[in-house]
């Protein structure tokens, strides 16, 4: 899950703050024939998408499962205490831990990815992330996080972050990303990737590589030394060499027993990033790419969906890093896909 730029002290408070969307009237011709409806039917959408409701109620989490501060209220309070404190370096042992989390969240993503296909709704897939985490004795991150009702992300076509799984199934044609955060003994495990649901466009294919590119050359620039400010130098040239464009508002971000917290890490050139990577920090890359030359996004009255403003689509691909003495080590990393190599 993304970091809204310039909020990394106040923990994105305006971007994650949820609304109630209305319930509608037993008469009210936004209701489909099978209950479902969209609740937001006044709203002038940027694209083809629109919210599938009724949601389903929040998971349970068992009982035994440790889980992190905001499971109950929503409210992050360990993150509000340290905001403002420089990148937290991890001994050894929290090292290993960060390792153990991401390989699990690895695992779940690649689950919820093997069930990626046309006729599958987005709340399934939640269903299976939800379900393949708990099974591995971990936490949702995105569960209740700053209210979040869903314990994944899932962004579909236009929709840049932060799309809320609902009734809405995958067709052909469709891209969707799965963005995974897993809670497991005190410390978070956080990637996404997009896939495509059947055969897409050319547009798509083009969009899709052209952000894991982005994320591959990025990741090959960190080390020891390297300020997080340059990733932007050339992550952006990458986007605007394919006609696309590089998302503004959200942002790469520390992560460890906090989901969100320093440094800062845009993916945008001339950003004005504090600090220098250092050996034991842990974050991720995570660049937005829109297709066109449009960055900017607008939000769906559920206050979490961001979309682009021109309705056309946008891919992500995210993963964890850790800064090593050496160089780089990908605690996230997957099997190569061959869709975006070849």
């Amino acid at each position: 899950m993304s970091k809204a730029k310039g909020l990394v002290q106040k923990t994105h408070k305006l971007i994650h703050d949820i609304a109630t969307p209305r319930q509608p009237l037993l008469d009210d011709p936004n209701i489909n024939k099978n209950g479902t409806f969209n609740p937001f039917g006044s709203f002038s959408f940027t694209g083809d998408l629109r919210p599938v409701y009724p949601l389903t109620p929040r998971r349970e989490v068992p009982e035994h499962i440790v889980k992190p501060d905001y499971a109950e209220d929503g409210i992050p309070t360990s993150e509000s205490r340290r905001a403002g404190q420089p990148p937290k370096i991890l001994t050894e042992e929290e090292q290993e831990k960060m390792k153990t989390v991401c390989r699990l969240a690895r695992e779940v993503l690649d689950t919820a990815a093997s069930h990626v296909k046309p006729g599958i709704t987005t709340d399934e897939i939640d269903a299976i992330v939800h379900n393949a985490t708990i099974e591995r004795n971990a936490y949702p991150s995105p569960l209740n996080y700053r209210g979040f009702p869903k314990s994944v992300c899932t962004s579909l076509n236009e929709v840049i972050c932060h799309g809320i799984p609902d009734q809405r199934r995958l067709q052909e044609g469709d891209i969707v990303n799965i963005d995974v955060t897993v809670f497991y003994d005190g410390f978070h495990g956080d990637l996404n990737e997009t896939y495509p649901v059947g055969r897409v466009d050319d547009d798509s294919k083009r969009l899709m590589r052209t952000a894991r590119r982005c994320l591959d050359e990025a990741i090959a620039l960190c080390k020891p030394g390297a300020l997080f400010r340059d990733l932007g130098k050339t992550i952006e040239p990458i986007a605007r060499g394919n006609n696309c464009a590089v998302v503004r508002t959200y942002c790469g971000h520390g992560i460890n027993d906090l989901f969100h917290c320093a440094p800062n890490v845009p993916h945008y050139a001339k950003n004005r990033a504090i600090g220098t990577m250092k050996p034991g920090m842990t974050f991720t890359i995570e660049p937005m790419v829109n297709l066109g030359h449009n960055w900017d996004q607008v939000h769906w009255p559920d206050d979490w969906t961001a979309t682009t403003v021109d309705g056309k689509r946008s891919a992500q691909f995210e993963e964890t890093l850790l800064i090593t003495e050496s160089g780089v080590e990908i605690l996230t990393a997957g099997k190569k896909r061959e869709d975006l190599y070849d």
